[in-house]
């Protein structure tokens, strides 16, 4: 028999003619999902994400005028010339709150630019920022405040790695707290453009994703 186990490690064992009977453990469960020992994020969850967003976008094309007031468009015509000028820029976006006012310096980003989190990834400056559009008018009480900031040096590659607490309750009617710790990182090319901006959190993306299903009523920022 052979056993693959996490990390691609593999053994093979011989099994007896008349192995005895092993009852199987049940799955746990967090916040009404069932819990994973691996952090790699599977695929339905993925999925469900994907479509999640996909059903917000269609429900913003009925309110593009109350979305345009939440958030206003972003300008382009910002743009770094060195890495110091990029941390700057980055450090009044997190002053700024952006990931929750959807209000960042859209150019210095490549506008094909890669988003990716432990749920999602995709390309384009543009598609990023309607995203937040998306996402801010359901931001109840929000703030995300920058912990730190630093600059990382990987053979050519230049890239800022800020560290950021997250803290929002929802306006969904159980109004569930979201609280997440995490770090991103921004991968520059040569005319100091973010080519790539990796999030990484915290809590598993399971964790993630109950913290949306469990009312607050017990929880506080």
């Amino acid at each position: 028999m052979r056993v693959e186990m996490a990390g691609g490690i593999c053994f093979h064992a011989r099994l007896p003619l008349h192995p005895p009977i092993i009852q199987p453990h049940p799955p746990r469960f967090r916040n009404g999902i069932r819990c994973s020992k691996t952090k790699e994020t599977p695929q339905i969850l993925k999925f469900v994400v994907s479509g999640a967003t996909e059903i917000l976008r269609l429900f913003s094309s009925f309110n593009k005028n109350e979305l345009n007031e939440v958030v206003p468009e972003q300008k382009y015509e910002t743009a770094a010339t060195c890495l110091d000028d990029v941390m700057i820029i980055l450090k009044s976006d997190y002053d700024n709150a952006y990931f929750v006012t959807g209000n960042f310096t859209s150019g210095i980003y490549a506008e094909d630019c890669i988003f990716e989190d432990p749920t999602i990834r995709f390309s384009g400056r543009d598609l990023y920022s309607r995203n937040l559009k998306l996402l801010v008018p359901f931001f109840d009480h929000p703030s995300i405040s920058l912990q730190g900031i630093t600059k990382v040096l990987s053979g050519e590659t230049e890239s800022v790695k800020a560290t950021w607490k997250l803290r929002t309750y929802l306006k969904l009617p159980w109004r569930p707290l979201i609280s997440v710790d995490g770090t991103t990182v921004y991968d520059l090319d040569n005319q100091f453009r973010i080519v790539k901006h990796v999030e990484s959190w915290s809590v598993s993306p399971l964790e993630a994703i109950g913290q949306i299903f469990t009312p607050s009523s017990s929880r506080s920022i």
